[in-house]
């Protein structure tokens, strides 16, 4: 019986491992040969989409190609957009002319949900490799474990997109309560990141949620109008909204029994406990929420 547990526990073990596939996610990986591969397809793609079976339009997009380009060394930058469909990355990027035949290495990272996207290992291994996907609980809180490897990837300076919302919206109202995983990248980066708003329209009707018997169409579909928003980046005021949430933490009551789960963070001269940074991450996400519904409701006008 113990050996039987042992077996089924070394299993699991190597099943996560499988699934998390750290060192695929490597540059080095051999050669990088994988990724250059799998991301020229990728790009492929996402272009056909984009270009050749729907009409995309793009609005300003220079500002991301030049923040995607020549931002200053060392400086991170975070793009943010509401989620309308599992194809929003990469399909997003084709319709941006030369995003994607950039250098692998300047490709963004991104946020995936651990349930839809590293399912088995063949999946994990394409996801990690190429797609420079992190792997994500949802529901597994702002200091899970991969949190820390999306972090560091901004510590490097690079670009990282992130879909606040937690999960794919199809419905035409105005932007949820956002998630405060992406407001907790930001503050805990000692260099703070670039942060600039996109929204998106059309990609519900290419990928419904509930196409056939409920379920989502096996390919993409056609002849629909793309639309991508790109905004002006976001001004974050860190110190003082450290300051402010410090503050503002005096004045919340806790239970006596309530314990605190997170642990102390270290931030502009502060130390904040568990209240001070839920309330740094509220106002981080509601000026991030802010901004989309700005540019979702411009992109209604367009």
């Amino acid at each position: 019986m113990i050996c039987c547990v042992k077996v089924r526990t070394l299993k699991l073990e190597a099943y996560t491992m499988g699934r998390i596939m750290e060192w695929a996610a490597r540059s080095d990986h051999l050669g990088g040969i994988p990724r250059k591969t799998v991301i020229t397809a990728v790009g492929a793609f996402a272009r056909a989409v984009a270009n050749l079976c729907n009409k995309t339009k793009v609005h300003n997009a220079d500002t991301l190609m030049t923040l995607v380009r020549s931002r200053p060394p060392g400086v991170p930058l975070i793009t943010v957009s509401n989620h309308m469909s599992t194809l929003d990355d990469p399909v997003m990027w084709g319709g941006f002319k030369g995003l994607l035949s950039l250098d692998p290495e300047l490709a963004r990272w991104v946020l995936a949900a651990e349930d839809i996207c590293f399912k088995n290992p063949v999946f994990s291994y394409i996801f990690r490799t190429a797609g420079k996907c992190i792997p994500i609980t949802r529901g597994g809180g702002i200091y899970q474990e991969h949190m820390s490897e999306a972090l560091q990837r901004l510590k490097d300076g690079s670009w990282l997109h992130t879909f606040p919302e937690g999960k794919v919206f199809q419905e035409n109202v105005p932007t949820r309560r956002l998630k405060w995983g992406t407001a907790s990248l930001i503050a805990r980066c000692p260099v703070t990141p670039i942060v600039l708003p996109i929204i998106h329209r059309g990609f519900d009707e290419v990928m419904p949620e509930k196409y056939l018997y409920g379920r989502r169409p096996p390919f993409p579909l056609w002849n629909k109008d793309l639309r991508v928003v790109v905004g002006e980046p976001i001004e974050f005021d860190v110190p003082m909204m450290v300051e402010t949430a410090v503050l503002a933490s005096r004045h919340v009551m806790v239970p006596p029994l309530q314990e605190a789960r997170w642990p102390v963070l270290s931030l502009a001269g502060e130390e904040l406990d568990e209240n001070a940074q839920r309330c740094l991450y509220t106002a981080l996400s509601e000026k991030i929420q802010s901004s989309l519904e700005t540019l979702r409701l411009l992109a209604k006008r367009l």
